[in-house]
């Protein structure tokens, strides 16, 4: 039987995984199904297990369930402990492997796909919930001038702050902060766009030649990536480049092979 593997979430019906992990198989040879796994909101652990019994070798994990899967796995990797989140598991008769690939699928995307550096760059990172956890290591060691967090609730993001901050300049507060400041990239990492709406930001965040990026993905622009236009943001992106990419290491992590992302990013865009 093929090897059996899934992306879990709530939601999860939007999901493009399913289709990207088809396409990553068929390229290179590799016997393997993948579904989508819609958990309970108050029964992932148990959904998990659920699909361990079943002969299940792997999963992604996305929202709202990235620190859960950090709290399930028995050994991490060093990218997923700084996080202290993980969207990639992979299950052996040793137990729960978690990883973080988010960070590493967001950089190559913004700098090899879209050909944007990140070094002295003033970076604005919207969120710290688990999507923000895997993205702020990987985006300090590209050395920006300055990373701020900035988030509804304070305290979450000053405690982020507080786990990253000997890794580089990095800021946080809550969305008043930052007004009047300007930013050469911003990046949403909230659950917003999920949902049609916008966090509640000030105007005039971009600067000349600036970089809007949601992590969330959909067939017309998220509600931030519009203010963005409306803000005059140079360069618009959603996570969809992110998307294959994060899911191109967990493939690798999973099957041992680094599939092409180039053909599944510009196949997926015309679907």
């Amino acid at each position: 039987m093929a090897d059996y593997y899934a992306v879990i979430g709530n939601p999860v019906g939007h999901s493009k995984s399913p289709w990207i992990h088809a396409e990553f198989a068929r390229q290179t040879g590799q016997d393997m199904r993948y579904e989508a796994i819609l958990a309970p909101m108050d029964a992932f652990a148990a959904t998990v297990e659920i699909f361990r019994r079943r002969g299940g070798k792997g999963l992604n994990v996305t929202v709202p369930f990235k620190l859960e899967a950090c709290h399930i796995s028995s050994r991490l990797t060093d990218r997923a402990d700084a996080a202290q989140a993980v969207n990639t598991l992979l299950f052996s008769a040793d137990g729960i492997s978690g990883d973080n690939t988010d960070g590493a699928g967001l950089i190559r995307d913004i700098m090899t796909n879209l050909e944007f550096p990140l070094k002295a760059k003033h970076i604005l990172l919207m969120g710290a919930g688990g999507a923000a956890r895997g993205v702020v290591l990987p985006l300090l060691e590209n050395e920006p001038r300055v990373l701020v967090i900035a988030n509804r609730t304070k305290q979450k993001a000053h405690e982020l702050q507080q786990q990253f901050f000997r890794y580089g300049n990095i800021i946080s507060g809550d969305y008043e902060d930052i007004r009047g400041e300007k930013f050469d990239l911003v990046i949403n990492a909230t659950s917003a766009s999920l949902y049609g709406k916008l966090p509640s930001l000030p105007p005039r965040l971009f600067a000349v030649g600036s970089m809007a990026y949601d992590i969330m993905y959909g067939v017309r622009h998220t509600p931030f990536l519009q203010f963005a236009v409306q803000q005059g943001a140079a360069h618009l992106a959603d996570g969809l480049g992110m998307l294959v990419e994060q899911a191109a290491e967990s493939f690798f992590l999973w099957r041992g092979v680094r599939p092409k992302t180039e053909p599944v990013i510009e196949k997926l865009r015309n679907l």
